[in-house]
């Protein structure tokens, strides 16, 4: 599913509230994060290094790279239909990147049990190398279910 389509265009409403949230995410709409793909408890998107990405060695800087992790870990956390955020995240990083690469992060959800979840989110570059790994706690916040508390 691309970014463009419009939340009418998403068939399964459960996929609605996380294609929502990220059609009114500044943050990752103004660094050019595209979503490339999403179902339940997994996702993908992409983004491209520019000149204003890069910290004083010439490299991507590592808040950028973790952004972008973040940016679909969240859409995969929120592929339930229910309103989930981050309730701690850390990542791993393994190469650098440059101007012009682009970056793909693909996460997959690990469990989820009562309100929480736990996610991975692998980040390559441009030929296919890892560049880093991130794993995300999520928090369902809002009203849920008897059954859901935790």
């Amino acid at each position: 599913m691309k970014t463009q389509a419009a939340p009418a265009a998403v068939d399964d409403a459960s996929l609605r509230l996380a294609h929502s949230m990220f059609q009114a995410d500044a943050a990752s709409m103004a660094l050019g994060i595209e979503m490339v793909d999403i179902g339940h408890g997994h996702a993908a998107a992409t983004m491209t290094v520019t000149a204003t990405m890069v910290n004083g060695h010439g490299i991507t800087h590592g808040g950028y790279v973790f952004l972008l992790a973040d940016t679909t870990f969240a859409l995969a956390c929120n592929s339930h239909g229910r309103p989930a955020v981050a309730a701690r995240a850390d990542i791993r990083y393994i190469r650098p990147t440059r101007v012009g690469d682009v970056l793909a992060a693909t996460a997959v959800e690990r469990t989820r049990f009562g309100r929480n979840g736990i996610y991975d989110v692998s980040v390559t570059d441009s030929a296919g190398n890892l560049v880093a790994e991130f794993r995300g706690d999520s928090r369902v916040v809002g009203a849920t279910p008897a059954s859901d508390a935790s």
